[in-house]
């Protein structure tokens, strides 16, 4: 089996992950923004819901460079978590040069003891991929979402290969499709991917919506039958590897 996680931002969109056939959920507020951390409401409901949900970290758009205070809102942000029920957390920090800050990572890692942990596509921003899995390796994370360093893992297919002899666990993510993931499977030994599985959210009726902002251009929904195609077309690679 391989495991579909798709990241979501919203309640239809637990629904449609869910509905579509997805093993886990990411969850989040603002995927326009990357991702951030999910709002106490998003998170009960996903406490509710069937599916494993790792929660983002994340406080603030932009860089993963941390200062002493959004170190202790990070702390906060994983013990709610925790408290909720969710079964993980997804983090990321990051130096100014872009390596990894193994220093914040190991005081978040503490914090998220006993919780399932994902680092997430900080590790994209380091000029270094190597050291930066012995540092996953050395603080226990044993999973790195990536796209490669480049804007999808199509893109960044060899340094997901390159990623991929080491022992931690690669989850490739950024862009992955029912349509390329067949691609990515014949050079890298899946064994979960991520994915938004969206399309583009409906306009809404009243123009003033978009006037002020409330919903940015170009927003994207979760879409139960992207949800389903990528979940078909992983069965397909499964089962084409057992007759194989």
């Amino acid at each position: 089996m391989i495991t579909l996680e798709v990241c979501v931002d919203s309640l239809a969109g637990i629904f449609a992950a869910t509905k579509g056939g997805a093993d886990r959920i990411e969850l989040c507020s603002a995927l326009g923004l990357g991702g951030l951390t999910p709002s106490a409401g998003l998170i009960k409901i996903a406490s509710e819901a069937p599916l494993p949900a790792m929660a983002m970290i994340r406080p603030r758009a932009g860089d993963f460079v941390w200062t002493r205070d959004e170190r202790a809102a990070l702390v906060a942000e994983i013990h709610a978590v925790r408290d909720a029920g969710l079964a993980g957390v997804v983090i990321g920090a990051s130096l100014p040069n872009g390596e990894l800050d193994g220093e914040t990572l190991q005081e978040l890692m503490q914090a998220a003891i006993g919780l399932d942990v994902t680092l997430h596509r900080a590790i994209d921003l380091t000029p270094d991929v190597d050291a930066a899995l012995q540092i996953c390796r050395d603080l226990g994370i044993k999973r790195v979402l990536s796209s490669g360093g480049a804007k999808t893992a199509m893109a960044g297919l060899e340094r997901l290969v390159q990623m991929a002899t080491h022992t931690i666990s690669v989850m490739p993510g950024g862009g992955v499709t029912a349509e390329n993931v067949a691609d990515l499977a014949a050079r890298l030994p899946l064994s979960e991917v991520h994915a938004s599985c969206s399309v583009v959210a409906p306009i809404p009726q009243n123009s003033k919506i978009a006037e002020f902002g409330f919903q940015p251009s170009g927003a994207r929904a979760t879409d139960t039958n992207s949800v389903i195609a990528l979940r078909k077309a992983l069965d397909q690679i499964v089962a084409a590897r057992t007759s194989g």
